[in-house]
């Protein structure tokens, strides 16, 4: 119908392997005018489109061969699994119509039948988890295998984790949720740590200090110990020492406040009636005393021995007479009881010493009661002329240092030395100057110290 062109002879043949808007156009075409010419080219390349579908899109050797074989292999694939598939339903529904007509049985078995599918699902998806959690365990086991060993003696939230972690990857056959247990926080693993231990020593027998504690199983100290008569005995002994000791505390506080409340013939008569009540105070004082850095009797026997043996001393208040026993000069000893065959019962403001017989005379904590003044004054009357009067008192007991140094330079003292850094006791030292200057009717308000008294604890 109509005549080819001649460039139509040397254009290139379409092989289908290349697009058609990539070829390029011929030279000849772009020199033809006319309506006529412009139809047949529009014909003619509607043509070549047409042809291309039909021609064939392989050639021997090339890629396209082997896109067909792999399509006709996945094709026959699913079509074998179809038809499985329809077999095993077939199979099924047989099996349905000969057990009965398709009712509440039929559907639970679905139901079950669904389950175990999503079962399998969740399975499949903990198996995947757990490879994940093993791979990065032997990378951790690889890069640092020290802390990785024993992990089933480990103690502590590491141990928890992991413990946490295995039973993740292990869950139970009646659980149908992935959901993970809560793990437990540093603070809250401590605290279950110190009920275990607590319930653990709650029923632990006492043992004693010299023996190192024994390990004793759970099953030994989930249960309590049988009482025993021996324990029963021990308890029964203990609480009795220890209210015996409340009661002598409680008595030596008595005994200590009437002492500084009353004049010392008050005191003298409460230990004649009771013996046994200036033994007991005696042994609370020396308790009471023990708890000091350093005692007062100590330091008074030390500077005695720097003086000669040849000066005779008289200790009011002596108590066991320990001054006595530290230095080699002769004491005589006074005091309200005796505890010691050198002791010299009597009341302190009336010794049984003549006038100026002795050289030293000492006040070792026993200025109590109310009449102090006395004391002094019978001090005075049995030293000798210059001297040495050595006084020790409790440091709480003096609300100004300057009034008590004035009043015991009115009975006839001068301050020699004093101490006062001790945080217990203050120490003076005194020298007699001659008799009291002032009539026993004048009041000296710096003789007039604080009670000792001790608190309950």
């Amino acid at each position: 119908m109509f005549e080819e062109p001649e460039w139509a002879e040397e254009a290139p043949v379409a092989t289908g392997l290349e697009p058609v808007a990539a070829r390029p156009r011929p030279a000849a075409a772009s020199q033809i005018k006319g309506s006529k010419h412009r139809q047949l080219l529009a014909t003619l390349w509607a043509l070549e489109a047409a042809a291309l579908p039909q021609q064939s899109p392989s050639l021997p050797g090339s890629d396209s061969e082997e896109e067909v074989v792999e399509r006709k292999k996945k094709h026959s694939k699913k079509a074998s699994f179809s038809n499985v598939s329809i077999e095993v339903e077939k199979k099924r529904k047989k099996k349905c119509q000969k057990q009965g007509p398709p009712g509440s049985d039929s559907e639970e078995k679905e139901v079950e039948r669904k389950k175990k599918c999503l079962k399998g699902v969740f399975n499949a998806s903990d198996s995947a988890e757990e490879e994940k959690r093993k791979r990065k365990h032997q990378k951790q086991v690889r890069s640092n295998p020290a802390q990785h060993l024993d992990n089933d003696d480990q103690t502590g939230p590491k141990a928890w984790k992991s413990r946490d972690t295995n039973d993740l990857s292990q869950p139970s056959a009646g659980t149908t949720s992935a959901n993970p247990p809560h793990i437990l926080s540093r603070k809250q693993w401590r605290n279950r740590q110190k009920n275990k231990r607590r319930h653990k020593n709650k029923f632990r027998p006492p043992q004693p200090p010299d023996q190192a504690p024994a390990t004793v199983s759970t099953e030994e100290t989930e249960m309590p110990p049988d009482p025993s008569p021996h324990s029963h005995e021990d308890r029964a002994g203990a609480l009795r020492a220890r209210m015996a000791q409340r009661l002598d505390g409680a008595r030596f506080r008595y005994l200590n406040e009437q002492l500084y409340s009353g004049p010392s013939s008050a005191a003298q008569r409460l230990f004649q009636e009771d013996p046994e009540a200036f033994l007991l105070y005696h042994r609370g004082f020396q308790s009471q005393v023990k708890k000091w850095p350093l005692q007062p009797v100590d330091r008074i026997a030390r500077d005695l021995r720097q003086r000669p043996a040849s000066l005779v001393v008289a200790d009011f208040g002596c108590g066991d007479c320990r001054l006595a026993s530290s230095i080699r000069n002769p004491v005589h000893c006074f005091d309200l009881a005796s505890l010691d065959p050198r002791v010299t019962v009597c009341d302190m403001a009336q010794v049984p010493l003549e006038d100026e017989s002795v050289d030293v005379a000492v006040f070792c904590l026993s200025l109590m009661g109310t009449n102090i003044r006395d004391f002094l004054e019978e001090a005075n009357r049995v030293l000798k002329p210059g001297g040495l009067l050595k006084v020790a008192e409790v440091s709480s007991r003096f609300e100004d240092v300057r009034t008590f140094l004035g009043a015991m330079t009115k009975l006839g003292f001068k301050v020699i030395s004093k101490d006062l850094t001790n945080s217990h006791f203050f120490l003076f030292d005194f020298e007699k100057t001659g008799p009291p200057r002032v009539g026993p009717k004048a009041q000296l308000t710096g003789l007039k110290l604080q009670p000792c008294l001790y608190k309950r604890r």
